[in-house]
């Protein structure tokens, strides 16, 4: 069953987007289909690097029910705002549709571009994935209409061809240059486990995440700071990348990783600043994914609290991508003077591509309350937008839901 609004579970959401789409479209959807959002837990612009990362999927979901046309054209509605887009499968290109319909749109395109012919088709889309956020609620939609689209054209695709085939759509239709993960995730995670996803060769390692056992839990606070990737600074930071392998003489920066160049080394190779601290913080985090993962196999909490930690201090210094929003948030959650029923973060880092969104903390379950109020104090203080926040678990990926 489908997460509500709010992220419960329950029927009743799955029912009522159907009695929707029959309202919208005057006929029933010939099912319903789901992908989620994600959280990172460990592992920022490895994934264009060729390198390392750690997601695991959220209760938040993107729905979309569908049902297959006679003809070529395709209308999309979306329950968020009330819009709907109508366009043709023949001539789709680039440029055709813009805005948050690019995302289901560049989609079908991507998928008739690998040769996958398509009906045209009814979509009616709603989504509890916050925008904006840095939790993937576009790869969501990607995901949840690819393989609402993929099942009613009677193509069956394995779970890392879907995803590719919804980054191309990112990439070259909506152009936001993203690497895999986000829909990697949204097709392939599991529940009770995050996902090891080796970027270059596109292996996957379900490694178990249950902090519940231990009595710890994954807080998600949401800065609400403007989080705009497509502006460009998300892509200067894959340029500055690139710019560091051609200096390099590598072909991508996870090299330096199966090369075990330590980072100390960075400045005798690399003589530009900015291009040192971008080509060192992909060098470490991808050190600090493989380590942990080993924390998460042996239970060895603390440890995986310092490299959230430090993971925050390379995206702060080295990538420069969190803002003061999320860096007070950091803080305040690490620096919380243990008292009564609260004790600190174990550790804490924003997460997503940066420039706002997401923060996460490793905590004590029963330090929730006192840890939200204690961020949302700060950001009242320093006249920031007061944050919310939620207990992550981990969640599967994309399945049909009727």
């Amino acid at each position: 069953m489908s997460p509500g609004r709010d992220g419960r579970e329950g029927r009743d959401a799955l029912e009522g987007l159907a009695e929707r789409f029959h309202a919208v479209y005057g006929r029933p959807a010939a099912g319903i289909w789901a992908a989620p959002g994600r959280v990172n837990l460990i592992g920022e612009h490895t994934d264009y690097n060729g390198g390392y990362v750690l997601p695991f999927a959220l209760p938040q979901v993107s729905e979309v029910a569908a049902a297959a046309r006679e003809d070529r054209m395709v209308h999309v509605r979306s329950l968020l705002n009330g819009e709907t887009a109508e366009f043709s499968l023949d001539g789709l290109a680039p440029g055709v549709v813009e805005g948050w319909a690019s995302y289901a749109a560049g989609v079908l395109w991507s998928l008739e571009q690998a040769g996958h012919r398509l009906p045209g088709m009814d979509l009616l889309v709603d989504s509890n994935v916050p925008v904006g956020a840095g939790l993937s609620s576009s790869a969501a939609l990607e995901c949840s209409v690819a393989l609402a689209a993929t099942e009613i054209a009677g193509v069956v695709l394995p779970a890392a061809e879907l995803a590719r085939l919804a980054q191309h759509a990112e990439n070259d239709f909506v152009g936001m240059p993203c690497g895999i993960m986000d829909q990697m995730t949204a097709v392939a995670a599991e529940a009770e486990h995050a996902l090891l996803l080796d970027t270059r060769s596109m292996s996957t390692e379900q490694v178990p995440f249950t902090l519940a056992q231990d009595d710890l839990a994954l807080l998600v606070l949401d800065s609400r700071a403007e989080h705009r990737l497509v502006d460009g600074e998300y892509a200067a930071r894959r340029a500055q990348c690139e710019a560091g392998s051609r200096m390099l003489g590598v072909t991508s920066l996870r090299e330096l990783t199966d090369d075990d160049v330590a980072p100390e080394d960075l400045p005798a190779r690399l003589t530009d600043e900015v291009t040192l601290r971008r080509v060192r913080h992909v060098l470490t985090e991808n050190a600090r994914v493989l380590a942990a993962r080993e924390a998460l196999r042996t239970g060895a909490y603390a440890q995986l609290g310092e490299i959230l930690s430090a993971a925050h201090a390379s995206a702060r210094d080295d990538f420069e991508i969190t803002v003061e929003e999320t860096d007070t948030m950091v803080e305040t959650l690490l620096r919380l003077p243990a008292s009564g029923d609260v004790a600190p973060a174990l550790g804490a880092r924003q997460v997503g591509g940066g420039f706002g969104g997401c923060v996460i903390a490793l905590i004590h379950a029963d330090s929730f309350d006192g840890l939200l109020a204690a961020v949302q104090e700060n950001a009242r203080r320093r006249g920031f937008t007061e944050p919310t926040g939620f207990l992550a678990r981990a969640c599967p990926g994309a399945r049909r839901l009727a």
